[in-house]
């Protein structure tokens, strides 16, 4: 019970809980920060180069946001349009901590890989370091009627949405970013423990400059 005590203690000190628990809520996001909209464009780029630094959880709560968060809680409209607001997408965060599920309407990121696998999550050495790696998914079981060309190009539309809302976040922060389309979606199907229905669509790599 001692040991237990002194391990949780050392959680909170670190700011991680990640490893102690299923479900985390996240703080809330800072929507007032952040440089002036043509200011963030004019700075938007991709890179490449990664430090090994974790992200702080506070700094992952707004980027979350930016990329898909509840904009309009009275009716649980997003940051990023969907077709038809047939809301498919969902976003999976890697961490050196495991694999989440962002919970966008509970602020909140559920874990569903205890371990991790950054370096599934495309076939750039870069993604085992970065802090972070968004995973978007599509579930084609929002969507009524269309072949599954459809689906795919109408979620990779969506992808392309909050894709811009991250880069632009990062622009913002000084954070480090790419959109990225090389990747095994199977294998990163697997390691997330997807459901049929749920399709990998794109990722997009976040992270301090070296």
């Amino acid at each position: 019970m001692k040991k237990l005590l002194i391990l949780f203690t050392a959680a909170l000190l670190s700011g991680s809980l990640f490893a102690q628990t299923e479900t985390v809520k996240l703080p809330a996001p800072e929507k007032k920060n952040g440089k002036p909209l043509m200011e963030a464009l004019d700075e938007r780029h991709s890179a490449r180069e990664f430090a090994n630094k974790e992200m702080p959880k506070q700094t992952l709560s707004n980027l979350l946001w930016a990329a898909h968060g509840i904009n309009r809680e009275e009716d649980g409209k997003h940051t990023t349009p969907t077709s038809k607001n047939v809301q498919d997408m969902q976003v999976y965060v890697t961490t050196q901590d495991g694999a989440f599920l962002y919970l966008p309407e509970k602020n909140a990121v559920q874990k569903v890989v205890d371990k991790d696998i950054r370096a599934s999550m495309g076939e750039q050495e870069f993604t085992a370091n970065a802090a972070v790696n968004l995973v978007y998914v599509s579930d084609f079981s929002k969507y009524e009627g269309g072949d599954e060309t459809t689906k795919h190009i109408t979620a990779s539309a969506h992808c392309g949405f909050i894709g811009q809302n991250v880069y632009l976040f990062c622009a913002s922060e000084g954070l480090n970013s790419v959109f990225r389309a090389w990747i095994d979606k199977e294998l990163i199907h697997e390691k997330l423990k997807l459901e049929d229905n749920q399709h990998v669509i794109y990722t997009q790599t976040v992270g301090y400059p070296e």
